[in-house]
């Protein structure tokens, strides 16, 4: 049984711009897909190697007004319909995004590329807010590629970033979700918290600059910290998984997880973009 995904983020930008941003093909090609064709109301789509599915573009715009898209999208043979809404609120503009034939338990075990839905959506809309700020993109998830790798560089020094990354109470306000965190090899890394069930393990550690945790079937994941001018960079890393499917959806959580950390040392009075997202029960992030 699928679920209706639906997240909302808040984004730095008018809904004109905004607009301009999600139905200019110029602009879709900068944050969002490696391709894209837009024509309203007759057009949209989108594919390439940063699309599930993305071999061609199987998308068929069903609805657009001056405020909302809605396309059906064939994702591992069967149609899905996607649906994105814009409301302006004041400066900023609130966007919905509404996805059908989102099943959590697919999203675990790789079974369908419909599984990278929720992940891969926020990682999209991450990037759009980035791409409105005028700041770099974070790494966009190649479909085409085993190679689980990228790097970003965050205007904070080394310390700080270590301990935001470490510390549980700041880690799970900038991810949006209760981390517990035990950073010390052996140490559990408890996506939900302590008391929420399963924990990843702290499989290796460097004070203040590195540390790995294995997720088991995922692989492990590293990151690494270096001084840059000033700045932090940050390399991220996932390796050990069976690289016939690799984890995708798990990949592109951690990684859109990674902008409102940039945000958190940047933005001054930051506040997250997310405003909700309602999960399937039983669900939990990446």
């Amino acid at each position: 049984m699928s679920d209706l995904l639906t997240v909302r983020v808040r984004l730095a930008a008018p809904a004109e711009r905004v607009w301009c941003a999600l139905t200019d093909p110029a602009e879709l090609r900068v944050w969002f897909a490696e391709h894209a064709e837009v024509e309203l109301p007759h057009r949209y789509a989108f594919w390439g190697r940063y699309t599930p599915d993305g071999d061609a573009p199987h998308q068929r715009l069903l609805h657009a007004d001056e405020r909302s898209l809605r396309f059906a999208w064939v994702l591992g043979g069967v149609e899905t319909t996607s649906e994105i809404e814009v409301t302006p609120v004041g400066e900023h503009t609130e966007l919905t995004l509404r996805q059908s034939h989102f099943v959590f338990a697919e999203a675990l075990d790789g079974s369908t590329i419909r599984g990278v839905l929720q992940t891969w959506w926020s990682l999209a809309l991450a990037n759009l807010n980035a791409h409105l700020e005028g700041g770099p993109l974070l790494p966009r998830t190649d479909f085409t590629s085993a190679d689980l790798r990228g790097e970003l560089t965050i205007d904070a020094p080394m310390d700080r970033v270590w301990t935001s990354l470490t510390d549980s109470e700041q880690a799970s306000a900038w991810f949006g979700y209760p981390i517990g965190i035990e950073p010390w090899v052996g140490g559990r890394y408890a996506m939900g918290g302590f008391d929420a069930g399963y924990a990843a393990k702290v499989v290796d550690l460097e004070p203040g600059r590195k540390m790995s945790v294995d997720w088991g079937p995922t692989g492990v994941v590293t990151w690494e910290l270096a001084e840059s001018a000033g700045k932090t960079r940050l390399t991220f890393v996932q390796s050990g998984f069976d690289e016939t499917n690799p984890p995708y959806a798990a990949w592109s959580g951690s990684v859109s997880g990674l902008s409102e950390l940039r945000r958190f040392h940047e933005v001054p009075d930051w506040q997250p973009i997310w405003l909700s997202v309602e999960m399937p029960a039983g669900s939990s992030a990446s």
